[in-house]
């Protein structure tokens, strides 16, 4: 029986990062020497969208490139990780006699918001992956009360990973990896770590009151949900580590945090 295991928020950028060795990918290789061997993982990316929530049910989940345009060598990457349909059953049942309802589907699998960042943190592939929708009927508290409901999997040995940034605005984004970043970018994302680190989950729920700089660091929320699970999985006091910060491309947070 596994221990008690932590909470994962990555920033996960450019789909390249995949097959990149920079700070952020060493960022990830390290943090994994840090974390005993999960049952599984859960993975909230932000790149499933759905109609109500859903959970990918098979154990031979597919590989997804879902991006375009990049070189051959990204879509040359194999990273198949088998699933464990018998837990995302047991997800659906938990959570359904609890009211909230959560379907499982065969025809989506492992996309590269989840595979794009396991390739480091789990190179061997050998850990069953699930993948947790983001339902786009649902707002952000209610996101919220759905990553506490999911809290239990922690207790299963069960590794619960967003994937997405606090700060992705692509319509603003610098032409170089390193660029400048912004002053709202910079402003918004420590306004955001500072929430988790100090548990002030309301900050993070009502995230516009931020104002302007919420405003240009999220034209869309889908990337920022994945941190709302992640942060509803904190108990009181429960220590943050930030274990990499950098801004890429002037407009987006690669910022990695753990919790537990």
């Amino acid at each position: 029986m596994n221990r008690k295991q932590p909470v994962l928020f990555i920033g996960h950028g450019n789909p390249m990062n995949a097959i990149s060795y920079n700070n952020f990918t060493k960022s990830l290789k390290k943090i994994s020497k840090t974390i005993e061997k999960p049952d599984a993982i859960v993975v909230i990316s932000a790149h499933w969208q759905t109609k109500g929530t859903s959970i990918t049910l098979s154990d031979d989940p597919k590989q997804i490139y879902d991006f375009y345009g990049f070189p051959r060598e990204l879509y040359n990457v194999i990273y198949q990780p088998k699933g464990k349909e018998k837990l995302s059953n047991y997800i659906i049942e938990t959570l359904n006699t609890d009211g909230t309802i959560v379907t499982g589907v065969d025809y989506w699998g492992i996309d590269h918001g989840s595979w794009g960042i396991l390739i480091h943190i789990f190179p061997d592939g050998d850990i069953p992956v699930l993948q947790l929708s983001l339902d786009v009927d649902l707002d952000i508290d209610s996101h919220y009360q759905l990553g506490k409901k999911l809290s239990f999997l922690r207790d299963m040995g069960v590794l619960v990973i967003g994937s997405g940034n606090i700060v992705h605005n692509l319509k603003n984004i610098g032409k170089e990896t390193l660029s400048e970043p912004y002053s709202w970018a910079v402003e918004f994302d420590r306004y955001i770590a500072d929430s988790v680190s100090s548990g002030k989950h309301n900050n993070l729920i009502d995230y516009k009151n931020a104002g302007e700089c919420a405003e240009l660091s999220l034209p869309t929320d889908e990337h920022y949900l994945p941190l709302i699970y992640v942060a509803a999985m904190q108990t009181p006091g429960e220590k943050t580590e930030f274990f990499y910060d950098e801004i890429h491309h002037s407009s987006l947070s690669m910022r990695c945090l753990k919790i537990g």
